[in-house]
């Protein structure tokens, strides 16, 4: 299904299939679970929002001037996620980004409130500690989503301090509920406008393709490369 935006609200995941989550509605109970703002927060201390929403940054790796470009659009709760991560993901990154040739965007998907809360985490550090953070977080994915929500983001306060980070800036990161409207907002604009409903899903140069093996993915950006130098 589409993703709508009413009051900041996110479908929940009610299905696993083909590789990957899909987004829907609960048809069983005739309900909807919701990330908010406030619902988001449960679990962590809060402060007062800033009247100014603060700016989403967009989260990337490679040249800026490569003639390919990949979106991610993945969740840091979804298995099929982690497991691109930790295989795709790192000979990609190997083969393509590190050597000029992508230019890599990772866009956060939310399926529920752990994930947000673990990219709010991610983004703590900011932009130099992000994907570093990120690894941590899929590598640690089955043990962090374990336990009721306060266990959670306690899980996640301790990823983040094997990054570097202090008690006082996940303080600040864990309770900025403008950021936490600010990034659903974010997502849900930006999986709206490129039909997003299942993760991980890709964006190649403005085309949209689902979860796939490195062979297959390294046949597309062969093309794509072939393409940009005809």
């Amino acid at each position: 299904m589409m993703i709508r935006r009413p009051a900041l609200a996110l479908a929940s995941v009610a299905a696993i299939a083909g590789g990957a989550w899909y987004v829907t509605n609960d048809t069983t109970s005739g309900s909807t679970s919701f990330v908010t703002a406030a619902s988001a927060q449960e679990g962590t201390e809060t402060s007062a929002d800033s009247d100014a929403a603060p700016e989403v940054q967009e989260m990337t790796l490679g040249s800026a001037d490569a003639p390919v470009q990949i979106i991610e659009y993945a969740s840091f709760t979804c298995p099929h996620c982690r497991s691109f991560h930790d295989t795709v993901f790192q000979q990609l990154k190997s083969d393509y980004i590190d050597s000029g040739q992508v230019e890599f965007v990772y866009r956060e998907v939310y399926f529920d409130r752990y994930g947000l809360w673990a990219g709010m985490v991610a983004r703590c550090g900011g932009e130099e500690k992000y994907f570093g953070i990120s690894d941590l977080i899929y590598e640690r994915q089955s043990e962090w989503t374990q336990g009721e929500p306060a266990e959670i983001a306690q899980n996640l306060r301790r990823i983040g301090k094997t990054a570097g980070l202090n008690d006082d800036q996940l303080d600040a990161c864990m309770a900025d509920g403008a950021m936490a409207e600010a990034l659903v907002a974010s997502f849900e604009e930006n999986a709206e406008a490129d039909e997003i409903t299942s993760t991980p899903s890709f964006i190649i140069d403005g085309e949209k393709y689902s979860n796939m093996a490195y062979e297959e993915f390294s046949k597309i950006i062969d093309e794509k490369l072939a393409e940009s130098e005809s």
